[in-house]
């Protein structure tokens, strides 16, 4: 694959980065394949030698574009660092270490130097909870980076489109970083290539067991059902039905695999009365809405759905956890957890029409905290506040 570029500025994780610069733990930056981990710590070298860090001074190793020549055992991973090192204190970034196995020990003996800055990423989520995890409990921060924002998906394109055009656009061919950069009709070629990638080197190689075929198969069945609850015997019956025999317990396993490449995300049930995480009732949201386009063959219909899956991303940026919520029958869309707060989230094509209105602003209406309230929707008319509960443009919410 060709090297990609983009011009778009990633300012959460480069803020992040700097943030953490020169303490005493290694930042570990996860994500999805192609989301934009190389170039934030390219980034991020820059802005720390525009701050005056000497430029010999930082180490950078992207394993990924190595190819033949990169190291493959933690020895030699080790020491072609260590042989880079040309002053007092280093900034060491290695981008995608996984590839090695055993490189949690490189890891812990730069750490246990004094001397190194430590920056790695990971295209996994096991990544933190490997040997890595074990070894540096209490020692490490992390950064989940996700696709381009729609904040920074508007800044890609400065004043050629119109806002409202790029939104259908971000939600239909989703927001890879090269996306930005590419015809419209070249995206699901490029897409169907990084899903490959991912399918092959984050699922395949964990997994040699997993049929690949049966993995896209269950992937469109939650790309055409997005937001949607379901039991894993309901997934297993309808893809059996479609021809492709699978079990319960099988469907279960593939989502695991699923999850921890980051293609989806779940949100767990959460009662908002009880404060407690319930055991069903959860839902699966894509980690790019362009794997939609690309295994559905198509960008029309379930806007409602594709604009929750945007909200949901989003608030996974602002927040760390984010659930759904429940008051008795009812729900509420999303309880992000605000520094052990919660903030409670309603999404809606259109709240217009009187009876919507009611419906949507019901369960948050159940909720007798003062805690926030939001009811997003893309009116563009209509009341700023309901008794409290506030009405926000989903558009203009988006860009802030």
């Amino acid at each position: 694959m060709a090297k990609e570029t983009t011009k778009v500025s990633r300012f959460d994780a480069l803020n992040w980065l700097q943030r953490w610069k020169d303490r005493d733990v290694i930042k570990v930056i996860t994500g999805i394949r192609r989301c934009g981990k190389s170039t934030v710590l390219r980034m991020a070298q820059d802005a720390f030698i525009h701050a005056g860090t000497p430029k010999d001074s930082i180490v950078f190793l992207d394993l990924e574009r190595m190819g033949f020549s990169a190291p493959t055992t933690p020895k030699d991973l080790y020491d072609l660092i260590v042989s880079s090192v040309k002053s007092d204190k280093s900034y060491i970034f290695i981008d995608e270490p996984q590839r090695i196995e055993g490189f949690e020990q490189v890891v812990d003996a730069l750490y246990a130097r004094g001397d190194c800055d430590v920056y790695i990423t990971g295209s996994n989520s096991k990544l933190l909870s490997s040997e890595l995890g074990t070894l540096l409990t209490g020692r490490y921060v992390e950064y989940q980076l996700l696709p381009l924002s729609f904040a920074e998906y508007n800044s890609a394109f400065s004043d050629r489109v119109n806002t409202d055009t790029l939104f259908n656009q971000f939600i239909s061919l989703g927001s890879m970083p090269y996306v930005t950069a590419l015809p419209v009709e070249d995206v699901s070629e490029y897409l169907d290539a990084v899903l490959n990638t991912i399918l092959v080197k984050d699922v395949a190689m964990r997994h040699p067991r997993i049929n690949m075929v049966v993995m896209r198969a269950l992937l469109a069945f939650l790309a055409d059902n997005i937001g949607n609850r379901f039991s894993l015997k309901t997934i297993a019956n309808t893809l059996t039905n479609e021809g492709i025999k699978i079990s319960p317990t099988t469907v279960g396993e593939y989502l695991n695999a699923l999850t921890e490449c980051y293609l989806i995300f779940k949100a767990e049930p959460y009662d908002a009365k009880g404060r407690t995480i319930l055991q069903q009732g959860g839902k699966y949201y894509l980690g790019d809405l362009g794997f939609r386009h690309l295994l559905l063959g198509r960008d029309s219909g379930d806007l409602g759905h594709r604009i929750e899956n945007a909200v949901y991303l989003e608030l996974l940026r602002r927040y760390r956890t984010v659930r759904v919520g429940h008051v008795g029958e009812r729900e509420i869309d999303f309880i992000a957890d605000d520094k052990g707060k919660p903030h409670y989230f309603q999404v809606s094509l259109s709240v217009l029409d009187e009876k919507t209105l009611r419906r949507e602003l019901k369960p948050l209406e159940l909720i007798e905290d003062a805690y926030p309230k939001t009811l997003l929707t893309l009116d563009r008319v209509g009341a700023e506040d309901h008794n409290g509960i506030k009405q926000l443009n989903l558009i203009d919410w988006l860009l802030e």
